[in-house]
Formats: structure tokens, sequence, C-alpha cells
């Protein structure tokens, strides 16, 4: 018994040294481009760049996404919102924000009314806006999406500095509560085992990345991937996006920004719950085994860590305080992303749980109606699948 403590103990504190180790190593090396050394010169040529934003059902955000949008200090920007068959009042107040003295020659209203067959409702709209515009880079946000004025000026400078083809900024995540901030902490601290940040542009490296709330691509990269009608059918399409460019050998980076970007992701515990019902099957591949897989690996990795210690006899009990002792070390090299307090890691075990029921509840979900419901449309699990090996 003392041998599979010892085993167990040890396995855990190896598998948190090494993002511990790589965070210390090469964690300075994403670029927070609130820096000074990104802000442009006034005088500074621009690439022309357009914002599309797709919206169903989104009127308690829609009017400050685009507010801020509006106020951007960027010149000759275009920005389109696309309604993608909202129930809601998203309609409307696109329109009364497009008849604004502020939006005139800026903003370019669609609307939609059915979605085509093949199509997810989301991709259908994000394709759609696209296809209105004629910039040199594309900016795909999300509508519950508030920038700072500098936001755009900057993340091109960088991107063109840097000869970057698409562009992640990472969001300021917005917490109102010790249980949404718990979340964001234990997201992205599991985040580090799936991607690496500083490994995103080595066009060697596994790693991709991509998020609905700042895609920035080059025009002529989105095109050359067969833009979003390549991805039509995909979930998980700000993901998708960033693994098909990646896979095409374009150079790809993200960067940090506090404050350029703020997004509050969700509303209480419960509502993390509802976000990845989903995603989470979708990111497994809607394979029952990889769900299960992941669940047992999250429960290992978090939940037995700390039990270990308690239950483990004797001297058995050190590999665990060391894997505990890396827990937090991690959370407090997280906090410069997060800004949510390292005390965080006394948590962590009771956020891997509620991440592992989000993941079942997700399998669960879509098996049991046969398809993937979101926003008020059901999409046939059959076909989704379909894409998800393309």
């Amino acid at each position: 018994m003392n041998l599979f403590f010892w085993v167990s103990g040890i396995a855990l504190a190896a598998i948190w040294l090494v993002p511990v180790i790589e965070s210390a190593a090469y964690g300075h090396r994403v670029a927070t481009i609130t820096d000074p050394k990104w802000t442009p010169s006034p005088d500074h040529d621009l690439p022309s760049l357009s914002v599309v934003v797709p919206a169903r059902n989104e009127a308690a955000t829609i009017e400050a996404a685009l507010r801020s949008l509006l106020a951007l200090e960027y010149p000759g920007l275009t920005v389109v919102a696309v309604d993608d068959r909202s129930t809601d009042a998203t309609g409307e107040i696109l329109d009364r924000v497009a008849k604004e003295p502020a939006a005139a020659g800026k903003l370019r209203v669609i609307h939609v009314r059915e979605l085509p067959p093949d199509w997810l409702g989301k991709t259908h709209a994000m394709w759609l806006g696209a296809q209105q515009t004629q910039s040199e880079w594309i900016l795909f946000t999300d509508a519950d999406c508030v920038f700072h004025r500098e936001a755009l000026r900057r993340a091109i400078h960088y991107a063109e500095f840097t000869r970057t083809d698409h562009l992640v900024l990472m969001p300021t995540l917005v917490a109102h509560s010790w249980g949404e901030k718990m979340m964001i902490a234990f997201l992205q601290v599991a985040g580090a085992f799936a991607v690496r940040p500083w490994k995103v542009p080595d066009p060697e490296a596994r790693d991709f990345i991509g998020a609905g709330a700042f895609n920035l691509v080059r025009r002529s990269t989105y095109e050359n991937i067969g833009t979003f009608e390549a991805l039509r059918m995909q979930i998980v399409d700000d993901l998708k996006l960033g693994e098909t460019i990646k896979r095409a050998r374009f150079r790809q980076d993200v960067v940090l920004g506090p404050g350029l970007l703020t997004l509050r992701w969700f509303e209480g515990v419960l509502g993390l719950v509802r976000n990845v019902e989903k995603n989470m099957f979708a990111l497994l591949r809607f394979r029952v085994t990889l769900v299960l897989a992941a669940c047992v690996g999250l429960l290992f990795v978090n939940v037995w860590s700390f039990l270990g210690l308690l239950v483990a006899p004797g001297w058995s009990r050190a590999p665990f305080a060391l894997a505990i002792a890396l827990i937090a070390i991690r959370y407090r090299q997280n906090e410069r992303v997060s800004g949510v307090p390292a005390i965080a890691f006394l948590t962590n075990p009771i956020a891997a749980v509620l991440t592992a029921l989000a993941a079942l509840r997700s399998a669960f979900a879509v098996l049991r109606d046969g398809a993937v419901t979101w926003r008020g449309t059901k999409y046939p699990v059959d076909e989704l699948r379909k894409a998800s090996r393309c």
C-alpha cells in the first residue's frame, strides 16, 4: 500500500513540476502589448481593419460592446455586426446604434433570418460578416467583449512588427464572485497542460491557440485556409480556426494586454457549466471514452494531490505535499494572467470536480438529445462528429 502512495505522489509531483519550470523559464516570452514599446507613434501608418461581431440573443451586452468598438482609436475602422436570427432585442439595438452619428460610415448591420443548410449559426454569421469587408485584416470578436480605445492599434502594431498572421489577445476576465474567480484561475492553470503560450509562434510546435473574444487574422491567411466556409460545422470554431492556421504553417502568436479587452465569460459557477455544455464534448471529439479519460485525469492530477496528503501514511505524504506546493506556485505564476490571488490554489480540487461534472453533463446532454443545442438551435451530433474529424 505504501508503494502505491509513493508512486502516485511522485507522479503527481513530476506532473506539476513540468509547467512550473516551463512557466518560470519561458513565461516571459509572452509579450504584454500594454508595454510602452508596443505603443505606435501617432504618425504610424496602420493597415485597413474590419471587425466582425456575430450576435444571437445578446441584448444584455451588445450595446456596450458596439460602443466600445465605435470609440476605438483606429483610422478607417469598419465594424460589421451580424444579427444571427435573434429572438430578443438584439436586432433592434443594432439598428438603433447604427442610426447614431457616431456610427455613420463605421457600422454595418446584417440581419440573418434563416440559417442555410450545413452551417452553424456563429460560423455562418462570421463568414457572412467577413464577406462584406475588403480590409487587410479582420478581427472576429464576441458580442460581450468591451475594448479599450487603444486595443486595436497596439495589437496591429505588434502583429505587423512581428509579421504575425493570426494574433490572439487574451481577454481580461471579469469576475464578480469568489466562485467565478476560482473557476477562472483553475481553467487557466489547467490550460497549461494543453497549450504552452510561448510555443505558439514556433512553427514546429504542436501548440496552437484561438479565442472567440479576439481572433485577429490577415485576410490573405483567412482566405488561404478556405475562410469559415471550410469550418462551417465546427462547434469550437475559435480553436479550430487557430488549429487550421497553425497547420497551414502561418505565423501565430498570443499576447497579454491587461485591460485592453474585458469580458465576463460566465455568471456564477453554474454559468460556467452552461457555457461549457456546448464546447466540452466537442473538444473531446464527441467520444465518451475521451470524456471519461479526461475526467479521470483531471481528478487524479487535481484532487488526489490533496486527498493523498490526508490519507497517505507516514513519509509517503511527502510527495503529495510537494505536489500541492507546486500547485500553489502555478497559481502564483498565473496571477499575471488571471488577477486571482494565489490563495485560490486551495480551491483547486473543488474547481476540478465542478469541471469534470460539467464535462459529463455536456456529454450526457448531447447523447440524450442526439444534438448540441445552443442559443435555441439544434445541431445533429452525427453531422458534428463528421466535421470534428476534418
